[in-house]
């Protein structure tokens, strides 16, 4: 009987012991997952690894270097964080780009336009990028490009106007889709 009890007690403690591990586990997820929706938009940004988590698709780059102007324009931040996002940015962008457009001027450009943006009381309502469907594909120079076309609803001063921009990504030697230019296009409206 003692060595039934034994084993009973011993059961008993091994079951505790599984219960608090699985309570501590998911507990612990828990957190994480807060810590994350704790974090501001312009900190979920940056704290991106692109190296580990670098976008797959052209409208994914898009759509995530749309993310990344939301905060230039509409997002507060510092200083440091301004450069940690411009850095993001420019991750996504072809070497091509990147060789005409140095870091610092890269930088001096954007503070610029982001002063003309705030000064104008502009801010963006909503971004969209075209379906996946509408992204096309073609080959330039032996080089993968593909085009992406993104909507921008934005307000200023109670008057509304969308915006079309294509942008030109290109497949590096990684495989990576970089942005390698992009521009205004047709179907711009305006609403009051």
């Amino acid at each position: 009987m003692k060595k039934n009890g034994q084993k009973i007690i011993f059961a008993v403690v091994c079951v505790v012991i599984i219960v608090g591990l699985f309570w501590y586990t998911a507990a612990k997820k828990g957190n994480s997952a807060e810590n994350n929706d704790d974090l501001t938009e312009v900190e979920k940004v940056i704290t991106k690894n692109l190296e580990k988590n670098y976008p797959e698709t052209p409208r994914e780059v898009v759509k995530f270097y749309n993310r990344i102007i939301t905060c230039f324009y509409d997002e507060e931040y510092t200083d440091d964080e301004l450069y940690e996002l411009g850095d993001q940015a420019r991750l996504l962008m072809d070497d091509e780009l990147l060789e005409n457009n140095s870091r610092d001027d890269y930088f001096k450009s954007l503070k610029a336009d982001i002063e003309d943006y705030h000064d104008k009381s502009k801010k963006i309502e909503s971004s969209s990028v075209c379906s996946s469907d509408e992204v096309k594909y073609q080959k330039i120079d032996g080089d993968d490009c593909a085009y992406v076309t993104a909507s921008y609803f934005v307000n200023e001063n109670k008057s509304y106007t969308r915006t079309n921009q294509t942008y030109v990504l290109r497949k590096d030697k990684d495989g990576k889709w970089k942005i390698l230019v992009f521009y205004q296009t047709e179907g711009d409206t305006e609403d009051e």
